[in-house]
């Protein structure tokens, strides 16, 4: 049996070694650390320190930096200076984090060292269980921070944020996702697009899945699906009020353009923007009332396009068929009058309480010369027919002066009219029942009766040969040879203050008068 004192021994060990190797102490020991006959090999201390191995394998953390993979493992972790040796010689507060492949930035200059590096962000199994070790932490931003995106983002949380704040998201470009913010969308707050909601009983802001192919998932269709789904055929992101005004089909709305609409400029409708929807409903809504409110009385309620066509508000589509619904009904000649001879006086056009009877529209040509009696209520109807105001359908026989024989055939004008420096005047209650108001007295008086010649009594209607005269009534009676006599034996033409007519009315009756 070998005995070695101390001073042997320290002939073959340089020294103690630190209390991380010390388990190592002893002869039997060495080559656990020593190839025989050489110096300290780096595989050595790898074989033991299979966590610093694996980093160098891999190329991450500090002893892969270019000026220190290349160096001993001896030449800064050396040994046998003792127990108290400080084999790991490093200062958090000087140590340059960016030889680790880690640079720190932003925020995280200001942490401090053990902020990180703790047991429960480190992963791997073979460092967790060393206190106070600086391995083992990943440099994914999750392994230390809560991943409030819960694995929806993936692991590269540099492409969106910065290390000098979390929020926002200063880095992210929306331009990169598969929508692309323009115009007025740049100013939309991003909640409002992306709902914060509650996943795993945690507040979560929805970023993917994100409905985004059509405008109705974000907005309401103000037209109700009636314009179709793509919004983009009017509308831009510069502004909804921003009417693409030449593709725009306004047929698909319920106000079709046709006639002049067509050819008008959209702002004379909308005009305060164009999305606003113009009431429609009425002509009135957009037009000037130019009836001043005639047809849009309660009880009426109509409108423009009872008469008017957009094609133009002339000529009138008002119908005679609908004229003759009302009170007033067209026919004869009134259908040929023009509307204006009726509806427009004055300068206005008027349409209701315009009156019904004809001195409306027409004059009075006879003034006082018919009493109610022959005009009632203004009513010309009495005597005219509107085929033809010369057409007459006047009942002779409600006057006192029925018309008998010849004067059934006689125009009314022969009787009825009078002309004067002023022009011809029709005469009705002023004019006179007997004959020579009308007739030339041809007797000159000779049968007048208190101022009346009564014609009648010898004349009838059909012609002008006293038919009705009987001798025997006067005073000369007619017998025996009298009566082959001719009237003109007896009654002679005479010549009485320039007028010639035939003397029936004889003041002798003797008979030496006629015979000599």
């Amino acid at each position: 049996m070998l005995f070695f004192n101390i001073n042997s021994f320290a002939q073959i060990s340089p020294g103690e070694l630190t209390k991380a190797h010390s388990k190592l102490e002893g002869m039997s020991n060495c080559t656990k650390c020593h190839v025989l006959g050489d110096q300290v090999n780096n595989s050595k201390c790898l074989d033991c320190h299979t966590e610093i191995k694996k980093l160098i394998n891999q190329g991450r953390g500090y002893h892969s930096f270019n000026g220190v993979k290349s160096k001993n493992c001896y030449e800064c972790h050396s040994e046998h200076h003792g127990r108290n040796f400080m084999i790991i010689n490093f200062t958090p507060n000087t140590f340059d984090h960016k030889k680790t492949g880690y640079e720190l930035t932003g925020y995280h200059t200001k942490v401090k060292c053990n902020d990180c590096h703790q047991l429960k962000y480190i992963k791997t199994y073979i460092s967790k269980k060393k206190k106070g070790t600086y391995l083992g932490l990943s440099t994914e931003c999750r392994s230390c921070h809560e991943d409030v995106h819960q694995s929806t983002l993936g692991t590269d949380c540099s492409s969106c944020h910065s290390t000098e704040k979390f929020k926002s998201a200063e880095k992210f470009n929306h331009n990169n996702s598969r929508f692309k913010l323009t115009g007025s969308h740049q100013k939309v707050d991003c909640a409002k697009c992306h709902p914060v909601e509650k996943k795993n009983n945690k507040k979560f802001q929805k970023f993917k899945s994100i409905a985004f192919t059509t405008c109705q998932a974000c907005h309401n269709d103000a037209h109700k699906g009636k314009l179709g789904r793509n919004c983009q055929s009017c509308h831009n992101t510069s502004s909804f009020h921003n009417i693409a005004q030449g593709t725009f089909d306004h047929s698909k709305t319920d106000f079709p353009l046709i006639g002049k609409h067509r050819n008008i400029k959209c702002t004379d409708c909308h005009k305060t923007n164009l999305s606003v929807k113009v009431k429609h409903e009425k002509c009135v809504y957009c037009h000037k009332d130019y009836h001043k409110g005639e047809f849009t009385v309660s009880v009426l309620n109509r409108d423009c396009s009872e008469c008017h066509s957009e094609n133009g508000f002339k000529p009138s589509q008002y119908t005679i068929e609908k004229h003759n619904l009302l009170k007033f009904k067209l026919g004869g000649a009134h259908l040929a009058v023009p509307c204006q001879n009726c509806h427009y006086k004055v300068g206005t056009w008027h349409f209701r309480n315009i009156g019904n009877d004809c001195f409306e529209c027409h004059k009075n040509v006879h003034g006082k010369e018919l009493t109610q009696k022959y005009l009632p209520d203004n009513n010309c109807t009495f005597c005219h027919v509107t085929e033809n105001w010369k057409t007459i359908n006047f009942n002779h026989s409600t006057t006192d002066f029925v018309l008998e024989g010849k004067h059934q055939r006689v125009n009314c004008v022969k009787c009825h009219t009078v002309v004067t420096d002023d022009g011809k005047i029709f005469k009705f209650v002023s004019s006179k029942s007997n004959c020579e108001s009308c007739h030339k007295d041809i007797h000159f008086g000779q049968f007048n009766s208190q101022g009346d010649s009564d014609c009648v009594r010898c004349h009838s209607f059909d012609n002008w040969k006293p038919q009705k005269f009987d001798h025997e009534k006067t005073k000369f009676s007619l017998l025996g040879a009298h009566s082959k006599l001719s009237c003109g034996q007896c009654h002679k033409s005479v010549v009485v203050q320039g007028n010639t007519f035939i003397k029936y009315k004889l003041e002798d009756f003797k008979c030496a008068s006629c015979h000599s």
